[in-house]
């Protein structure tokens, strides 16, 4: 295959493994998230040192406390260099969780991932993560503010795996 082309290719497969790692998280499908990751990955979250199949077993129970959920990942950048890769992009995370008063509140949460990944019998998955947290802020939840009778919106509600709305990308 032309280099060219192979580069690309696997750029847009290590993209779609820096994507999935949130969408995962917010579905709580954990062999989602496992998928992200080699399971002797590093990861470092400051909070977290350890390898990539105790962080999914860390984590996912941890997502499945908040009420909602919803990470994003933006600013994607990926070097190929053969079978292992750099990349870089920034997050934002948003959890609700619900106050002893009874009310909700956000916390949104910006940062960057700094990771390595690595192609193994044809699949890229993480082999070394860090996250940097830049900034982090809390306030009200407005969902019930903003979605009155007359401005009805879908909300969702993920509890636990297996959300009928999930579909498997």
């Amino acid at each position: 295959m032309d280099p060219q082309l192979q580069e690309l290719l696997d750029k847009k497969a290590c993209e779609e493994v820096l994507m999935r790692y949130g969408r995962t998280q917010d579905w709580l499908d954990t062999p989602g998230q496992e998928s992200c990751f080699w399971p002797d990955a590093e990861i470092d979250f400051g909070f977290f040192k350890g390898n990539g199949a105790d962080w999914v077993a860390t984590v996912m129970p941890h997502e499945q406390e908040a009420l909602r959920r919803w990470h994003m990942s933006s600013s994607v950048i990926v070097q190929v260099d053969g079978d292992h890769a750099k990349g870089e992009c920034y997050g934002i995370a948003v959890g609700t969780r619900q106050l002893e008063d009874g009310t909700l509140q956000d916390s949104m949460y910006g940062g960057r991932y700094l990771d390595e990944l690595e192609k193994r019998n044809g699949e890229w998955r993480i082999s070394k993560r860090t996250y940097i947290l830049d900034w982090a802020h809390q306030f009200p939840n407005a969902l019930k503010a903003s979605t009155g009778e007359d401005f009805a919106l879908n909300i969702l509600q993920i509890s636990e795996p297996g959300h009928p709305l999930y579909r498997r990308l």
